[in-house]
């Protein structure tokens, strides 16, 4: 780490709460996860089942549990190595989770008890609610998305706003989001405790490049370097993105677009580029079909130009933390992508509820649906000022 960042520096700097928000958010302060089923989250995975193969595929409900040691306990039930795990997405540890596992058992030679693992606690609980045989292997990111029941207690509300009007204000909020999307930052558990990731990210920019191993004569086949450090990588890409749609949120044109963006096809990766904004750009953006993107740093952003690709440039240009972990991330040759800086947000519905545990207080549960990758306490953020994590 360089002597010229401190811990409190980057702890600053990953603070997501200090992220700039289009409007002014209708809570002061909530508690989330205050109990597991507070935050309940739902894979969108529609899929066939072939009803043949050697991978089945397991539908599970879990709680209290993190998606990398469910994994653990399932790789040892079924006698199978890791790597014949596999999963779409993580799940946190703290909510109520369903997602889908596939385990790869040559013949169909299940194990003769049923999963019923013992290595978890009284607070932990996982349930079995679906099984098919098929014929593929269920690989990282094939989910299209996650919907997400979120209940927020020990609301507290602006205090700009009227108590008689709190409830309205707060639901017309929620109106306009629903449909102008919301800033697509990454949340703050992409940085660790306190930004260790980024910490951890500078530490590895600060020593050698391992030297590439010679190609061996008998190896026709071209591969691809392993990735290593994926975590440290992906939190230094994460944190110049965030400062980039934060400087555009803070100017106004975070989802209308400037001479040179690189826009995404909503619900895809297709992403095109235009040097100037025209009426016919702008219908689509306001409609929601395309969104404005920013780039998650590496070698190789060559699709972005004009005045979009110069803000990106000064933004990292004249922040030094920003500096040292673009420059990490070019001499590790990790290749630029792109990323929509807007967040649409699906079947938003929302509902009050007296909280059980103070009949003073009152309870918002929301539901919504958000593509794959993308954070839901980006949502929460946009309405609530200061998000509290409870004690789930």
């Amino acid at each position: 780490m360089s002597d010229a960042l401190t811990s409190t520096d980057i702890k600053a700097a990953t603070d997501t709460e200090r992220l700039p928000q289009p409007m002014t958010q209708p809570l002061r302060q909530a508690t989330y996860k205050t109990q597991n089923n507070d935050f309940i989250v739902n894979e969108v995975l529609p899929l066939d089942f072939t009803g043949e193969g050697e991978h089945l595929w397991l539908h599970i409900k879990k709680s209290g549990i993190n998606t990398a040691y469910l994994v653990k306990l399932l790789s040892e039930w079924a006698e199978i190595p890791l790597r014949d795990v596999g999963y779409s997405g993580l799940k946190d540890r703290h909510a109520l989770t369903t997602q889908w596992f596939s385990l790869r058992i040559p013949k169909k030679q299940l194990p003769t008890s049923e999963f019923a693992p013992v290595d978890i606690s009284k607070n932990e609980s996982v349930t079995i609610i679906a099984q098919h045989w098929h014929h593929k292997k269920l690989n990282r990111g094939t989910h299209r998305a996650n919907q997400f029941t979120i209940t927020l207690r020990e609301i507290e509300f602006a205090s700009n706003i009227a108590a008689t009007d709190a409830k309205q204000a707060t639901e017309q909020h929620l109106a306009t989001i629903s449909k102008t999307g919301v800033p697509n930052y990454f949340g703050p558990q992409r940085f660790g405790y306190e930004g260790n990731n980024i910490a951890e990210a500078l530490r590895l920019f600060a020593r050698p490049i391992p030297a590439s191993k010679p190609k061996t004569k008998k190896s026709k086949r071209k591969r691809a370097p392993r990735e290593q450090n994926t975590m440290e990588l992906s939190a230094a890409r994460s944190l110049i993105f965030n400062e980039i749609l934060a400087a555009r949120v803070r100017v106004g044109n975070w989802d209308t677009g400037l001479a040179g963006e690189v826009f995404n096809l909503d619900g895809s990766g297709s992403i095109f580029g235009s040097e100037a904004i025209d009426d016919a750009l702008r219908a689509r953006m306001m409609s929601g079909d395309i969104h404005p993107t920013g780039v998650l740093w590496g070698v190789g952003n060559d699709k972005v130009s004009g005045m979009a690709a110069q803000l990106e440039s000064d933004i990292v240009k004249n922040n030094a933390l920003l500096t040292q972990l673009a420059m990490g991330l070019e001499q590790r040759d990790v290749k630029a992508q792109r990323r929509a800086l807007r967040l649409p947000i699906e079947a938003l519905s929302w509902e009050w509820l007296d909280d059980a545990s103070d009949s003073n207080e009152q309870a918002l549960i929301l539901s919504f649906t958000l593509t794959t990758g993308s954070f839901a306490t980006s949502v929460l953020a946009s309405i609530v000022q200061h998000l509290q994590l409870g004690s789930a």
